[in-house]
C-alpha cells in the first residue's frame, strides 16, 4: 500500500457507521486523505473517529442521507470544512428479504431510496465541486447488480440501478474529467446482513454456506473491498471509468447452487 496515494484528496464517505464504509474512511486516513464520514449512528462515528485519531483528524457527521436538508448541509460541510470535494464515496445501503410475494411496494420504495435515489441526489450535490477538481465517485454496488439472486427481490434491482447509474453518469461527465465507477463485492463479513434481520444464527449459517458458492472458498472483508475503493479513488486509476468491479471470490462467474 502507498502511504501517500491519497495525498491531498479531500474525500466524503457515506454509510460509514459500519462496514465497508467504516473500513474505507479508515483506509483513505491512512493513505493520506482528509476524510468526512457521515452514517446514522452517532456512536459509532464517534468510535471511528477515535480509531483514525491515531493516523489523523477525521470529521464525522451523523444523518440520514434520504433527507434531503441533510444531504444539502452534508455536502455543505464537505466544502466549508475540507475546502471542497475531491472524492465521494457512495457507501450507504441496507439489504432485506423479500421475495416477488412478499416485497411490498414501500419496501421497495425504501430500498429505492437509500440504495440509489440518495446516490443520485447526493451525487448531484456534491457534482460542482467535484468537476472543480476533477475528481471522482466510486458507488459501492454488489454482485447483485450483475446477477439474480432469490429472495433479495429489492435489493438486486436497487444495486442494477446502481451499476447504470454509475455508467451514465461516467460518460456523461467524462467530458468534464470526473470519473465514476462502482464496485460490486460478494459476500463481504459485515452488519449489512444483521441489520436487514439475520438473528446470529442464522448469519453463521448464511457465512458457512457462503463459502461454498464463492469459489475461492470464503467470504470477503470490508478492508478488502476497500482496498479496491481506494485504487479507484487515486490517481491510479485515472483511466478508469464506468466500471462495475467485481470483488467477490469469484462469485460473479457461477450458476446458482
Amino acid at each position: 500500500m502507498s502511504a501517500a496515494r491519497l495525498e491531498g484528496k479531500r474525500a466524503l464517505v457515506t454509510g460509514a457507521s459500519s462496514g465497508i464504509g467504516r473500513a474505507t474512511a479508515l483506509r483513505f486516513i491512512r493513505e493520506g486523505a482528509t476524510v468526512l464520514a457521515t452514517g446514522r449512528r452517532r456512536d459509532a462515528l464517534e468510535f471511528l473517529a477515535e480509531e483514525a485519531s491515531a493516523e489523523a483528524p477525521l470529521a464525522t457527521v451523523d444523518g440520514d442521507l434520504t433527507n434531503e436538508d441533510f444531504r444539502t448541509s452534508l455536502v455543505q460541510t464537505a466544502r466549508e470544512e475540507m475546502g471542497g470535494l475531491d472524492v465521494l464515496v457512495n457507501a450507504a445501503g441496507i439489504i432485506a428479504s423479500g421475495d416477488w410475494r412478499s416485497t411490498s411496494l414501500d419496501d421497495y420504495d425504501r430500498m429505492m431510496d437509500i440504495n440509489l435515489r440518495s446516490v443520485l441526489a447526493l451525487s448531484q450535490l456534491a457534482l460542482p465541486s467535484l468537476i472543480e477538481s476533477k475528481g471522482t465517485i466510486v458507488n459501492v454496488s454488489s454482485v447483485t447488480g450483475t446477477r439474480a439472486f432469490p429472495g433479495v427481490l429489492a435489493y438486486c434491482v436497487s444495486k442494477a440501478g446502481l451499476d447504470q447509474l454509475t455508467r451514465c453518469l461516467a460518460l456523461e461527465l467524462a467530458a468534464d474529467g470526473v470519473r465514476v465507477n462502482a464496485v460490486n463485492p460478494g459476500v463481504v463479513r459485515t452488519n449489512l446482513h444483521r441489520n436487514g434481520g439475520m438473528d446470529e444464527q442464522a448469519y453463521a449459517a448464511f457465512l458457512e454456506h457462503s463459502r461454498l458458492t464463492h469459489p475461492l472458498g470464503r467470504v470477503g472483508e470490508a478492508d478488502e473491498v476497500a482496498a479496491l475503493i481506494a485504487f479507484l479513488a487515486s490517481d491510479e486509476a485515472g483511466w478508469i471509468t464506468g466500471t462495475s468491479v467485481a470483488i467477490d471470490g469469484g462469485r460473479h462467474q457461477t450458476c446458482a447452487r
